[in-house]
C-alpha cells in the first residue's frame, strides 16, 4: 500500500511540474503590458522596435532606446536631443524579434527604408482592445526629460486616429 501512495505521489508530482512548466513557457511568450502606449498594435510579443525615420531601436523589455552614439551602440532610458522633435507617436515601428537587431543595422536599414515617413501605423494608446488596458505608459521621453507621465496628452500633438495596417511580425 506505501509503494501504491508513493509511486502515486511520484507521478502526480511529475505531472504538476509539467503543468507548472506550460504555464511558465506561455506567459513569457507574451509582452503586452511591456510595450509602450506608442508601440504598434497587433503584437503579443515584440523584442524590439526599429524606428525607421531616425535609425533608432527600442529594447522593449528593458524600456531602452539603442542608438548610435559617437560612433558606438548605447542604451539609454530617453532619446537623444538630436531627436527632440521626433513624433514617437505617428512615427512608424518595425517590430523585430531577434536578438540584437543593431548589430546588423546596415541591412535592417536597407530592409525597412521603405517606411521612412510613413504615418499610417495604430499604436497601442488609440487602441480599443482589451488586452492593452494594462499596457507599460511611456510617453517618448528626450533626453533631460524627467520620467514623470504627462497624464494624457502623451506628447501627442493633436492627431487622433491614425489606424494604419501592420507589416507583418519580422522573426529573422
Amino acid at each position: 500500500m506505501k509503494k501504491i501512495i508513493f509511486t502515486a505521489a511520484i507521478i502526480i508530482g511529475c505531472l504538476s511540474f509539467k503543468t507548472t512548466y506550460a504555464q511558465i513557457h506561455v506567459s513569457l511568450g507574451l509582452n503586452i503590458n511591456n510595450q509602450p502606449d506608442w508601440g504598434p498594435v497587433g503584437y503579443d510579443h515584440a523584442d524590439y522596435y526599429y524606428m525607421p525615420d531616425i535609425g533608432v531601436y527600442y529594447d522593449v523589455p528593458a524600456h531602452q532606446y539603442v542608438y548610435m552614439d559617437n560612433n558606438i551602440w548605447v542604451r539609454r532610458g530617453y532619446l537623444p536631443e538630436r531627436y527632440r522633435d521626433y513624433d514617437i507617436y505617428h512615427g512608424y515601428k518595425v517590430v523585430l524579434n531577434q536578438p540584437r537587431p543593431w548589430a546588423h543595422d546596415a541591412d535592417i536599414r536597407a530592409r525597412y527604408v521603405g517606411y521612412r515617413g510613413r504615418r499610417d501605423q495604430a499604436v497601442i494608446r488609440d487602441s480599443h482592445d482589451d488586452r492593452y488596458r494594462n499596457h507599460w505608459h511611456d510617453n517618448g521621453r528626450h533626453q533631460g526629460q524627467d520620467d514623470h507621465h504627462d497624464h494624457g496628452n502623451h506628447g501627442d500633438k493633436g492627431n487622433h486616429g491614425d489606424h494604419g495596417k501592420g507589416h507583418g511580425n519580422d522573426k529573422n
